[in-house]
């Protein structure tokens, strides 16, 4: 499906109902927006169909952000963090989404943020998935020299630091990001935006929101793998510390990397399930 949203076109798919029979009435369930990570090399696909998982307690919406995926294509040189977080706001505007519990996913985490920092009080809750809310090239180092030693770790500061590797280089970086990450056969189902990938990094490299954490209003869990060497620990305390007194929850899952449901999927999402299923519904029409 597809809708015409702030200015772009965006792609999204849903599982599971918003409403489901409650005796004499129809029950409503939370609303889990997932936002994927990249810039431009991915999109929702890598979600499933591991996300099915909620679509037992919540509906669960599947969106490409603009430029990625089935989403409508622009001027790399106009895109921006600020603007997809405006982008999903006025998403669930235009479809009639209240209080959603939005996921991000590593860059999708920065929008989450910026979303619940732009709009307080629009969402229900987030999650901050394997993510940061400053770039900081030495703790990105150190994370991989943690979990794979000197080599892969200068391989990954050439990398994010602007000197691109070639792709048996990438290849070796990519499977430092935990115990399990996505299949050659998940990645090929995604769309990429090469174009984008370069202004996307970028803007990446200058990522620094930690001061506008204290504008989010809504619950939150901040939830990373301790084996992560892209958003490790460290960062995802320094995102706690920075929200609001008494919204931040941090989770930290053992034996885990980058993605945790591949890693340690029992403990991942009894995690992620309870948190959901926590949170006000949204009310609607009433």
């Amino acid at each position: 499906m597809q809708i015409d949203v702030n200015g772009t076109r965006l792609w999204f798919d849903v599982d599971g109902p918003a409403l489901v029979p409650d005796g004499p009435r129809m029950g409503e369930r939370p609303t889990v927006i997932l936002v994927h990570g990249g810039p431009g090399s991915y999109d929702h696909s890598y979600f499933r169909p591991y996300f099915a998982h909620l679509a037992g307690e919540a509906q669960v919406v599947y969106l490409d952000l603009r430029d990625h995926g089935r989403s409508a294509r622009h001027d790399p040189a106009d895109w921006g963090f600020e603007l997809c977080a405006d982008d999903l706001r006025a998403f669930c505007d235009a479809i009639g989404i209240v209080r959603p519990v939005v996921l991000g996913h590593s860059m999708g985490g920065f929008i989450a943020m910026l979303y619940g920092a732009r709009h307080p009080g629009h969402a229900g809750a987030l999650i901050l998935q394997s993510t940061f809310a400053r770039f900081d090239l030495t703790r990105l180092v150190e994370g991989f020299r943690r979990v794979a030693g000197d080599e892969i770790a200068e391989l990954a500061r050439r990398d994010y630091g602007g000197d691109p590797v070639n792709d048996e280089e990438w290849t070796r970086i990519f499977a430092a990001f935990g115990p399990k990450v996505p299949s050659k056969e998940e990645l090929a189902r995604r769309i990429r935006n090469p174009e984008l990938g370069g202004p996307g990094m970028e803007l990446l490299r200058r990522l620094d929101i930690v001061d506008q954490l204290a504008r989010i209003t809504c619950p939150t869990l901040v939830c990373v793998g301790e084996l992560d060497p892209v958003t490790p620990v460290a960062a995802s305390r320094e995102i706690v510390a920075a929200l609001p007194p008494g919204i931040g929850q941090l989770e930290v899952i053992e034996r885990a990397g980058h993605c945790p449901w591949l890693d340690m999927p029992d403990r991942y999402w009894s995690l992620i399930i309870a948190f959901v299923t926590s949170q006000p519904v949204g009310m609607a029409g009433r």
